[in-house]
């Protein structure tokens, strides 16, 4: 039974404005005046209008932000080149060393433009986004580790003669009512950018969506920015959701883009209202179009590294299209200690808001860290697919004050390598021979000692408060398996990293076809809550086949 609201509470929800020489200032129950107001009338980012909801759409209108309106805008939309993973030969490189990476924009963004009969940009498909996009059936940790590692390794589907490893990580569940007390401060970009039926309204039905979820052991406040930051709602505790909701209600859209100023303001909220031993996180909302103050990449990058020492936590979710930055948030929420998502549509807000929830908001282990050693009394060559941003130089794999992801309660991560067994040719350029260093009699012989291993996989990673790493290893045997006996899961994750190869014309995909991930994706939808997911993807593969043969 809901408790009647005070009288005082309900003062807090009206909107007083007050015309001081010529300036408006607008206020919310509570909350602090905005830094700046636009001058002869109200702050854009609130006014009184009905709800955005209410015209709320399901799915992204395809084209620039004009294109809701029937006008033409150019498309500004930004993504980083991406050049595959080559083969590496083990005699020269025997350890492949990177950041996990539990984002999964890059799949709902291909899908977006999928759906409004595009092909995606070649740099806007992370193969290893759209693996972590589904969840896939591996064992929690059952000790005290906040992941269990597992791997299968089968014949590579396209081409036989290689191997396919499978590694993948599972974090420990937390159900929602058991996850820590949370300090979230939702940053959302209220900007003239954002004025389009699939960002703001999206965004306010989203942060709804994730409101209702929250317990009254949770505190949200919420910042604004446009041509400046402000503050529409201080921390307030989520037993008086209607103040929270209400305060979403009031946004409106309008003005440049600083967002230097709103993080800055946005990560001094969570530190003031820091909560020892709970969820400290920063909820970014943008379609990451920065066009005053701090613009720089790199420096908002420093920025958000900067704050990332101090313990709290960043979710960056993508909006819109025409002139979506993808590649500017991508690389926040990888120097933030986050998570990146894209939304398009109300049912992706759903999935990552709510079904999602504890994965979203509570990270039980940071900067983890993977590096496989492989055996050359067994492997030629081998190449990591996608992880192309995520790499590390080997000597960071035991440098405990090197950046690296982070996985959410609940999370699996995967990663396929495909390798080259001894005795297949593997035709790549060679070097001469080198004349000081001569081959190590010891290194072949420490092989053969270990003939019966494939690989030895070892991670590293943190405590969510901790900073120094702890280190898990297993050793990895191939028993020969071929690929029609491999796990349903397994065969689906080669469909999706087959599927993105295609998409990105990869000069490793051999003469694998749309066909080809078609029937296999079709074929290996498993039985879990991820199968309407699944059947989704074999029909955005049909619709790529179409645009492909056109």
């Amino acid at each position: 039974m809901k408790t009647p609201m005070k009288t005082s509470t309900i003062i807090l929800l009206s909107v007083t404005v007050l015309v001081l020489a010529g300036a408006v200032v607008v206020g919310l129950v509570g909350c602090a005046v905005m830094d700046q107001s636009q001058p002869g009338g109200m702050p854009s980012y609130m006014a009184m209008a009905p709800s955005p909801s209410a015209a709320m759409r399901d799915t992204a209108a395809p084209g620039g932000p004009a294109a809701a309106k029937g006008e033409q805008e150019f498309n500004t939309e930004t993504y980083d080149h991406i050049v595959d993973n080559a083969f590496a030969s083990v005699a020269d490189r025997p350890l492949s060393t990177f950041s996990i990476d539990v984002d999964t924009a890059s799949y709902s963004n291909m899908r977006r433009f999928l759906q409004s009969g595009q092909l995606p940009p070649p740099g806007a498909v992370r193969i290893e986004e759209m693996l972590n996009y589904f969840r896939y059936d591996y064992a929690p940790p059952s000790g005290d580790e906040p992941f269990a590692a597992h791997t299968e390794i089968a014949a590579c589907p396209w081409n036989t003669d290689h191997r396919l490893v499978r590694i993948g990580l599972k974090g420990k569940e937390v159900r929602n009512q058991d996850r820590p007390a949370g300090n979230f401060v939702f940053l959302l970009d209220v900007s003239g950018s954002m004025d389009q039926p699939n960002k703001l309204p999206l965004v306010v039905e989203g942060m709804k969506m994730l409101v209702e979820q929250l317990g009254e052991n949770d505190r949200v406040a919420i910042v604004v920015y446009a041509g400046a930051s402000g503050m529409v709602l201080p921390s307030t505790k989520c037993d008086h959701k209607e103040t929270v909701i209400a305060a979403l209600d009031l946004l409106r859209a309008g003005g440049s883009t600083n967002g230097g100023a709103g993080i800055e303001l946005a990560y001094r909220t969570a530190g003031e209202n820091f909560i020892r031993g709970g969820s400290n996180r920063v909820v970014l909302c943008t379609d990451g179009d920065f066009n005053v103050g701090v613009t720089n990449q790199s420096e908002l990058i420093r920025l958000i590294e900067a704050k990332a020492k101090s313990g709290i936590f960043l979710t960056v979710l993508g909006f819109g299209t025409g002139n979506y930055k993808d590649s500017t948030m991508e690389k926040l929420a990888d120097k933030g200690n986050g998570n990146y998502g894209y939304i398009d549509t109300k049912s992706e807000a759903r999935k990552v808001l709510v079904e999602q929830l504890t994965g979203t908001l509570v990270t039980i282990a940071k900067d983890v860290k993977i590096q496989v050693e492989f055996n050359p009394a067994k492997v030629t060559a081998w190449r990591l697919i996608g992880y192309e941003n995520r790499l590390l130089r080997k000597e960071d794999f035991n440098d405990d004050t090197k950046d690296a992801g982070e996985i959410g309660a609940g999370h699996t991560v995967t990663a396929l390598y495909e390798v080259i067994p001894v005795g297949v040719a593997f035709n790549a350029p060679g070097v001469d021979p080198l004349r000081y260093q001569p081959a190590k009699p010891a290194a072949a012989e420490a092989a053969g000692k270990h003939s019966d291993e494939l690989m030895l996989l070892k991670l590293r990673y943190k405590r969510p408060d901790g900073e120094r790493s702890e280190l898990l290893s297993f050793p990895v045997m191939d028993n020969g398996g071929k690929f029609a006996g491999a796990s349903e899961g397994f065969r689906f994750a080669a469909a999706v990293a087959a599927f993105g190869m295609i998409l990105r014309n990869s000069p490793y995909k051999g003469d694998y076809k749309i066909g080809g991930v078609v029937e296999l994706a079709d074929g290996s939808l498993g039985k879990g809550d991820d199968v309407a997911y699944r059947k989704e993807f074999v029909e955005l593969a049909r619709q790529a086949g179409k645009l492909l043969a056109k």
